[in-house]
């Protein structure tokens, strides 16, 4: 699969923009604020319904103006596809293949996988546990939409126990039969769940861990686990032993929306102890296992985005992960860096071609 061509329309700085690209490596250079990362959000918008960055779709809309318009043409299983994503100010989003619109946008994801690597990852180790359950949901919900449909089943469940536990407090009033409804709803869709993360879990890791020792050179010992309270009790038991917690706090305590991916370094937390770099190879290694995993169940190669990376690893990791990604393994790939020169000797050193743009302002011309 490979993106032949995109066009923008008043798409955050772009007023009107019009590019083809490569099969292979195509870089966008310029210096902070042109708007490269903005060409690889888009990018993201035509193959996930949505920004990487910005879940507020109104907000990607040019300063003054009153709606967007992104339109791709993808080279997919080696037919045609025409992806179109427009948004009007106070009004649905439009989203369509080939003319035709989705009665739903989740049966949109997973049809052109891709995967994006950006500084923004660091919130993978600093943030909270609901940013790595992203991380977790988006891989396996390109794979599998009945995951997605799950999902949005167990959130749907969970608000209804929360909102039950909530109305419980003010009227100080106890329903358990409404109550064994929810639970028995909010198991049968968390069982589910559960059982489908153990399973990605256990194919992710291995993928997780040869790109890092790539990385890296075996130099380090890091570890990534999958932790959920389901592993020790059955889900229904749960339930049933943090009912009085969940009344005082009216909210559900349990469950999967729970769940952790724990990162180590040499046993201790990766957040405390890891430096910068082994923090960066290890984001870059999620990334790259994310790919191998994405190619291995869609039987074709997603799109690799690589935003201003450059900038942020040393000369050692960077080389390892061109060196990579430059491999038959992988298939197109976008870049965005400030420094032309440092991109072209980059991959003159390794001998891969390139096609190279410049971005100035939100206009953009081939360099």
């Amino acid at each position: 699969m490979w993106l032949k061509n995109i066009t923008l329309l008043n798409f955050k700085n772009y007023s009107d923009a019009n590019i083809s690209f490569s099969k292979t490596v195509n870089a966008f250079v310029g210096n902070n604020g042109a708007g490269k990362t903005n060409l690889l959000d888009a990018i993201h918008y035509l193959c996930l319904c949505k920004g990487y960055f910005n879940p507020i779709d109104s907000q990607q809309i040019k300063t003054a103006e009153d709606l967007f318009l992104i339109q791709g043409d993808f080279d997919r299983k080696e037919k045609n596809e025409k992806i179109t994503c427009g948004v009007k100010r106070n009004q649905k989003k439009q989203f369509k293949r080939n003319k035709k619109e989705y009665d739903k946008l989740a049966s949109h994801i997973g049809l052109f996988p891709l995967v994006m690597i950006s500084p923004y990852d660091t919130n993978l180790i600093m943030e909270g546990s609901e940013e790595r359950r992203k991380f977790m949901d988006n891989v396996i919900s390109q794979t599998d939409g009945s995951y997605l449909d799950e999902l949005i089943f167990y959130n749907r469940h969970l608000q209804n126990r929360n909102a039950l536990l909530k109305q419980m407090s003010i009227t100080r009033s106890y329903d358990p039969s409404l109550l064994e409804i929810y639970n028995d709803q909010l198991v049968a869709s968390g069982n589910k769940i559960y059982a489908k993360r153990q399973q990605f879990m256990t194919e992710f890791i291995p993928l997780f861990d040869q790109y890092y020792r790539f990385l890296t050179e075996d130099k380090e010992e890091v570890n990534l686990q999958y932790q959920s309270q389901l592993a020790d009790v059955s889900f229904e038991q749960l339930l049933l032993q943090s009912i009085e917690k969940d009344k005082v706090l009216e909210r559900t305590t349990t469950g999967i929306h729970k769940d952790e991916l724990v990162f180590t370094i040499r046993t201790t937390p990766l957040k405390k102890f890891g430096s910068q770099g082994q923090q960066k190879s290890f984001l870059i290694a999620l990334k790259l296992a994310q790919y191998a995993y994405l190619q291995r169940y869609k039987g074709f190669k997603p799109l690799l985005l690589l935003d201003d990376i450059f900038d942020k690893l040393d000369e050692f990791r960077m080389q390892k992960l061109m060196e990579m990604v430059s491999h038959d393994d992988f298939g197109q790939i976008f870049i965005t860096d400030t420094g032309r020169e440092r991109v072209m000797a980059v991959f003159q050193k390794i001998q891969v071609p390139i096609t190279l743009f410049e971005v100035v302002n939100g206009s953009i011309q081939h360099a």
